[in-house]
């Protein structure tokens, strides 16, 4: 259903699955759990799976913080996209990376929920691919001291939206992991 021509395949898309990004965010370990189960679910099928690392100024490149957690290794020849920005697409090669692969179908999961992740889906949707969103796969940290609600109502608020995006020619939704069909999704 994606608006790209000719990218009839989907792909895994992980973001900053990374020490200092998910340290002491909500469910962290369950969620780290579940992506590696997809990860290796993608494997098995065939899915590519695309791993997206952030820097800045907190993360700085080559730090333990930036680094993947080690639950998670990339396969070698697994794409990793690194990026300074929310959207895991802006002055990234990421698009270029999905087009190689014909890929016009994304399934994310990854941190934080309420950053990288919702710019990364809304970057997504707008480019044009179908967008799902592993409701069970996805965290962020507790930012009630600055006014948010608590990360539990994040997660949920966003699984709650994301399921309910609409746009012409393109599909969005939310499932949980073990609803993930990466076969009916190809």
């Amino acid at each position: 259903m994606t608006t790209l021509h000719n990218r009839p395949h989907t792909a895994l898309l992980v973001v900053d699955v990374q020490n200092g990004v998910v340290a002491g965010t909500y469910r962290r370990d369950v969620v780290v759990g579940i992506v590696g189960a997809l990860v290796q679910r993608a494997r098995h099928e065939g899915v590519p799976v695309i791993w997206v690392q952030h820097s800045d100024a907190q993360l700085v490149r080559g730090g333990d913080d930036w680094r993947i957690v080690p639950e998670l290794v990339p396969g070698e020849a697994e794409p990793l996209v690194e990026k300074h920005h929310g959207d895991s697409f802006e002055d990234t090669p990421l698009e270029s990376v999905l087009a190689g692969l014909g890929v016009g179908r994304l399934v994310v999961a990854g941190a934080q929920t309420d950053a990288c992740v919702r710019s990364t889906l809304h970057g997504a949707f707008v480019r044009g691919y179908d967008t799902t969103l592993v409701g069970d796969a996805h965290t962020t940290q507790d930012r009630t001291a600055w006014g948010a609600p608590p990360p539990e109502q994040v997660v949920a608020h966003t699984n709650l939206y994301w399921a309910h995006q609409t746009a012409p020619g393109r599909t969005a939704g939310t499932v949980e992991a073990k609803d993930v069909d990466f076969a009916a999704l190809a």
